[in-house]
């Protein structure tokens, strides 16, 4: 297909735009999907509704934010000449500095070219009748695309509690989701926190300077480690570009989550049990890992994250840890995390604990009394109620669903995602749904998104879509969706999986439990990502013998279709 737009600005209202592949969102995957796709020869233009490349860290600029992957493994690894130019100076690169990487990557690699910002699809319907997507724009443009590639991220669709009384309040309300560019004054100001998650452990030491008082309203505490982060240095950065390839294939395959540094040396995953080993060599096990810094802890004994006794081992490490930090007993009880360790995100911090042994920094316990109201002077607990003149929404997303259910998808027979995922996230290999033909889902629900670093995920499920579209090309298909029996097994693959850890114990994003009714069916695979690896690869080895294969002529001749599958395995 051909596109008519002009590629020099963006598109005109009334346009019809005619592409191969229409991709949504301009985070890591979709600069992939972009990178990618054009050269396989496919027409593709990607379409953000931001101003910028970036995702996450394009919306995400509230005070303190920051990766707590270390820079050098939280990047592209599809670009050799990306890895070798691309100059961190920090290990944990901050918000600032990851927005501009991702700029370099798409001035270096000249993707711009092909994207389109301040553009939002407000619809993707598919035409049956000739098997191709028809998006709708916010600028008025239409696409007619055989594939959409869904690059919209798992963590972008902003999780906003109604609490009541909201329009009441007289100060100023912020997402941590969706701050200011411009920034936000609160030198002197009284502020409120709601919520413990990793952007609240980010921000508060950072506000609790500038505040004239900050109050942090918890439910649920958190475990949170320290980051460690320093200027990164030079002969750790040489020594990893100088090894890139073997780097990245132990990120891949020989490691849990996708990384592995650990006092800037590779280190093999461990095999032990948490139960198997002394007291003595356990607690140097997790000393090690608490003096590096960062996420090291989830490279840790594998019984964990399964094994309530082994998990109180790590538990109660980092129990004590938060005492030693917290002067004040009462408030350091109430930050004392219950839940089994790693199940909700760790968090990793820059003085958070410390921040609470300031005078003007309060933490307000609102698990036993909720959050009543916002009033129009602040917020009410209980019976009493707390001025403020900024309250902060650290509430976190709507995760691995959010992004794609708030958008009106309408796949076959009229049939919207929204409620074809309304009891679970339907999907074969988190990748894609029934009724939905050639659209395909990047790091987002039924994937093993939330425990496998993100860069080198999306890039492995982009090289799937690719293949996936060449065969199809090859063998005269046009369309291809998963079979709802293919739905229905991935389904229980998830849910067997989650169900053999501790994960379940905790209420956090991982099971959909901090979105009021949603359900945990089908969110993510926990099976690890060798598994999903394979089951990935022994789909496309089958000639896609979970998923209906459509042909150009006739979306009915099956005869054709089984002949042509067969000369494809």
């Amino acid at each position: 297909m051909s596109s008519n737009i002009d590629r020099g600005g963006q598109s005109a209202a009334g346009k019809t735009t005619e592409l191969d592949v229409a991709i949504i969102g301009a985070g890591c995957a979709g600069l992939c999907a972009i990178y990618h796709f054009p050269r396989m020869g496919l027409s593709a233009r990607l379409y953000e509704a931001g101003s910028g490349v970036g995702g996450t860290w394009y919306w995400n600029r509230y005070p303190g934010a920051r990766v707590d992957i270390e820079s050098m493994e939280y990047s592209l690894a599809f670009s050799d000449e990306v890895q070798q130019e691309w100059e961190w100076t920090e290990r944990y690169a901050s918000q600032a500095e990851l927005l501009k990487y991702f700029n370099f990557v798409a001035d270096r690699l000249d993707l711009r070219k092909d994207m389109q910002f301040n553009t939002r699809i407000n619809s993707a319907i598919f035409d049956e009748e000739a098997n191709h997507w028809v998006l709708s724009t916010s600028n008025g443009e239409r696409i007619i695309a055989r594939h959409c590639v869904m690059t919209t991220g798992f963590l972008s669709a902003p999780n906003k509690p109604a609490f009541k009384g909201m329009e009441s309040f007289k100060g100023k309300i912020y997402h941590t989701g969706e701050w200011p560019h411009e920034g936000v004054d609160l030198t002197g100001k009284r502020v409120g926190i709601v919520g413990t998650g990793s952007s609240s452990v980010q921000m508060t030491p950072i506000i609790g300077e500038q505040a004239a008082h900050l109050y942090v309203f918890q439910r649920t505490p958190a475990f949170a480690v320290p980051l460690r982060n320093h200027p990164m240095p030079p002969e750790y950065q040489q020594k990893v570009k100088a090894n890139y390839g073997e780097w990245r294939y132990k990120e891949r395959y020989q490691s849990f989550g996708g990384w592995i540094a650990l006092n800037y040396e590779q280190v093999p995953l461990v095999m032990q049990s948490a139960l198997e080993v002394s007291e003595e060599e356990r607690r140097a096990h997790f000393e090690e890992r608490w003096q590096n810094g960062g996420l090291a802890f989830y490279n840790t004994y594998p019984d964990i994250y399964s094994n309530r006794e082994a998990n109180d081992t790590l538990a109660d490490f980092l129990r004590e840890k938060i005492r030693a930090r917290v002067k004040d007993r009462a408030t350091a009880e109430l930050l004392m995390p219950t839940i089994p360790v790693l199940t909700k995100r760790l968090i990793a911090d820059n003085g958070y604990y410390e921040a609470f042994n300031r005078d003007n920094v309060s933490l307000v316990d609102v698990r036993k009394t909720p959050i009543e109201e916002f009033t129009p002077k602040g917020l009410r607990v209980g019976d009493e109620e707390y001025e403020l003149d900024a309250i902060i929404l650290a509430t976190g997303f709507d995760a691995l669903t959010g992004a794609l259910t708030r958008m009106d998808i309408r796949g076959r027979g009229g049939v919207t995602l929204k409620d074809h995922w309304d009891g679970g996230a339907r999907t074969h290999l988190g990748l894609m749904s029934a009724s939905f033909p050639n659209m395909y889902i990047i790091a987002a629900a039924g994937s093993p998104a939330p425990l496998f670093q993100p860069m080198l995920l999306c890039e492995e499920q982009i090289d799937w879509v690719g293949n996936a579209i060449r065969f199809l090309d090859k063998y005269g298909f046009a369309a291809l969706e998963p079979r709802p029996e293919a739905e229905d097994n991935w389904g229980k693959l998830c849910t067997e999986a989650v169900g053999a850890t501790l994960f379940p114990l905790t209420e956090s994003w991982y099971v959909g439990a901090n979105v009021p009714g949603k359900s945990s069916t089908g969110l993510s695979y926990f099976g690890g990502i060798g598994n999903y690896r394979r089951y990935c690869a022994e789909a496309a080895a089958s000639g896609y013998a979970d998923f209906v294969l459509a042909g150009r002529a006739s979306r009915n001749g099956e005869r054709r279709a089984e002949t042509r599958i067969a000369e494809a395995v």
